[in-house]
C-alpha cells in the first residue's frame, strides 16, 4: 500500500492561491501528471502537473534547474512529450519527484520564483493524450452493472456462472482513444431490429455511455512472468476517468460467440490528468464481498487486498443536451455511484490479465468497466437507467432519454473525499455526440 505522508497533509496550504480553494479539484494534494501545450502557438507537447488552475510546465521547470538529484532525473522524463518513460521508472522514483513538487509549491517555498516562471494557465491550453497507449483491455467488474444488464438479456440467469470467480474482460482498441472533449460520430454499423430476419446497416439508435475509471500501468512484466497480487499497486502509475461509449444495438447482434467489437471500438474518450495512486493512498479502503460469495481463488486474495485493495471515489455522469447548450444551461446528473462497490479490485484485475505471463507495459491501460452502485438511481450506463429504452429519463426541461442524441455532450466526474483529508478531483471526462458521417 502507498503510506500516507507528508504530502497529503491536509494543513499543507500552495502559495498559488487557486489551489488552496475547499472545492479544488487540484490541490496541493493531488497533483496530477497529463501533457499538454498552448494552444493555437504551435508548440511541442510536453509533461506538465496540475495545480489550482494553472499547469506547472514540466520542460521549462527542467531547464530552470530548480529540482536535481534523484527527483531532477524523474523530472526529466515526466517532462517529455508522452509519461511512458516516467511511468517505466516505478514508484521510488514517482515518490521523490511528487515529494520535491510538493516541496516547492507549498507556501512559504524557496522554489516559489522558479516554479512560478513555469506557471501556464489552464484556460490558455490543450491537452493530449499522456501517454502513448499500447494497449487496452475493458473489463466488467461492477456485479450491479453486470446483474442489471444481464437481467435485461437473459432473466433466467443474470449472471453467467464464471463472473464471481475471475475478472471478467476483453481486448479494446487502443487507436481510438481520445482525450475529454473529443467529438464522437455516431457509429454505423449492423443491427437486427426486432422481428426482422435480416439484420440492415445504418446509423446505431442506441448509443450509450459508460461510467468507467481507467487504470494506466507504469512498470509492467516480462512475457511468461506474472504480477501478483501483492505487487500490483507497484505496477499502477495512477488512474483517470474513461467513457467507453457503446452503440447497444450493434453490440446486442454482434456479441456473440466473441464479445464486443464495432460496438465499442469507436470511440473511448479519457480524462487527460492522471491522478497517482500515491494521492490516493488516504482513500484506500477495505476490499470486501458478501459473505455468502465463494472466496477469491489464492491468487487473487491476499490479507494486505482485504483490508486496503479497494478505492473511495465518488464518480457522477452529467447530460448536457444541445438545447440545454442553447439556453445557457449547464446539464444535469443522470446517476452518481462510487468505485469502492466494485466487485473485483484493479488490483485483483492487473493480477489476473498478467498470470498467464501476458506482458503488460508502460502506458498500457485498463478499465474497470461500467461502475454501478446497488441502488436503481446509480447506474453508470443509461441502459440500466432506462430499462434497454423502455423508460426514458426525464431531463426536467421537457426533454427525455432512452439513450444519446445527436448534440447531446456527456461528462463524467469524479471526487475522493475522507475525513482528516483534503479532497481531490480528476478533472472532466467530456465528449459529444455528432450525427453519423455519410
Amino acid at each position: 500500500m502507498s503510506p500516507i505522508n507528508e504530502t497529503h497533509d491536509r494543513a499543507l496550504a500552495s502559495w498559488l492561491d487557486a489551489a488552496n480553494a475547499p472545492e479544488a479539484a487540484f490541490p496541493i494534494q493531488n497533483l496530477p501528471f497529463g501533457v499538454f501545450r498552448r494552444r493555437g502557438g504551435g508548440e511541442s507537447w510536453r509533461g506538465g502537473i496540475a495545480i489550482g488552475d494553472a499547469v506547472v510546465d514540466l520542460a521549462a521547470l527542467v531547464a530552470s534547474g530548480a529540482i536535481a538529484g534523484t527527483p531532477g532525473d524523474a523530472l526529466a522524463h515526466a517532462a517529455a512529450p508522452g509519461l511512458n518513460g516516467f511511468m517505466a521508472l516505478g514508484p521510488a522514483a514517482w515518490a521523490s519527484l511528487r515529494l520535491a513538487l510538493s516541496r516547492a509549491l507549498r507556501r512559504g517555498a524557496r522554489e516559489q520564483s522558479a516554479l512560478g516562471a513555469c506557471l501556464v494557465r489552464q484556460s490558455e491550453i490543450e491537452l493530449t493524450l499522456p501517454a502513448a497507449i499500447g494497449d487496452y483491455t475493458d473489463f466488467y467488474a461492477s456485479i450491479h452493472h453486470a446483474t442489471n444488464v444481464g437481467r435485461l438479456m437473459r432473466p433466467d440467469q443474470p449472471l453467467y456462472p464464471n463472473y464471481k470467480w475471475l475478472p471478467i474482460g476483453y481486448h479494446g482498441r487502443a487507436s481510438s482513444i481520445a482525450v475529454s472533449g473529443q467529438d464522437v460520430a455516431r457509429p454505423l454499423g449492423q443491427t437486427m431490429p426486432r422481428g426482422a430476419t435480416t439484420p440492415v446497416f445504418g446509423p446505431s439508435r442506441r448509443l450509450d455511455y459508460e461510467l468507467e475509471v481507467g487504470v494506466f500501468v507504469g512498470p509492467g512484466n516480462a512475457l511468461g512472468d506474472r504480477i501478483a497480487l501483492d505487487a500490483a499497486p507497484a505496477h499502477v502509475f495512477g488512474l483517470c476517468l474513461l467513457n467507453d461509449w457503446s452503440a447497444r444495438d450493434i453490440q446486442g447482434w454482434e456479441y456473440q460467440p466473441l464479445g464486443p467489437f464495432l460496438a465499442k471500438s469507436f470511440a473511448t474518450t479519457i480524462s487527460p490528468w492522471i491522478v497517482t495512486l500515491e494521492a490516493l493512498a488516504p482513500f484506500r479502503t477495505a476490499w470486501t464481498r458478501p459473505a455468502e460469495d465463494p472466496a477469491p481463488l489464492p491468487y487473487l486474495d491476499s490479507s494486505a487486498h482485504r483490508a486496503a485493495g479497494a478505492l473511495d471515489v465518488g464518480l457522477e455522469v452529467w447530460l448536457q443536451t444541445a438545447a440545454m447548450r442553447a439556453a445557457g444551461a449547464p446539464g444535469v446528473r443522470l446517476s452518481s455511484s462510487n468505485l469502492r462497490d466494485s466487485y473485483w479490485s484493479i488490483f485483483q484485475m492487473l493480477a489476473h490479465h498478467s498470470v498467464n505471463g501476458c506482458n503488460m507495459r508502460p502506458g498500457d491501460l485498463y478499465a474497470t468497466g461500467t461502475q454501478s452502485g446497488p441502488a436503481p438511481e446509480q447506474a453508470g450506463s443509461l441502459i440500466e437507467l432506462t430499462q434497454a429504452g423502455k423508460v426514458a429519463v426525464d431531463l426536467g426541461n421537457g426533454e427525455t432519454r432512452g439513450f444519446l442524441q445527436d448534440g447531446d455532450r456527456v461528462t463524467l466526474r469524479a471526487r475522493a473525499a475522507r475525513d482528516g483529508f483534503a479532497g481531490i478531483g480528476f478533472g472532466d471526462c467530456s465528449g459529444t455526440v455528432l450525427p453519423a458521417r455519410a
